[in-house]
């Protein structure tokens, strides 16, 4: 019983809020937005800035793993679609 109380205070799921950007239920455009917005954030205020790191929060809750690794892909080797400078 410890071991389940131990992950239970470890990981917090929470769903990510309405965001009035994106009021339909399909939401590839907010999952790509969130990505977009994190990484300019960072440029504009760094990594440790709390709204930040909400940005991320969204975009690990809704996009899928395979996009989020084929966009770090593309960033790193400069042919990302999106233009992340602040």
């Amino acid at each position: 019983m410890s071991d389940s109380s131990d992950l239970s205070s470890k990981y917090v799921l929470q769903t990510v809020g309405f965001d009035a950007r994106f009021p339909n239920t399909n939401q590839t455009r907010n999952c790509y937005q969130n990505y977009t917005d994190y990484f300019k954030c960072v440029a504009a205020k760094g990594e440790e800035f709390a709204p930040c790191k909400q940005f991320k929060k969204a975009y690990n809750s809704l996009c899928p793993n395979e996009w989020i690794s084929k966009w770090d892909d593309q960033r790193e080797s400069g042919a990302f679609a999106s233009s992340l400078e602040p």
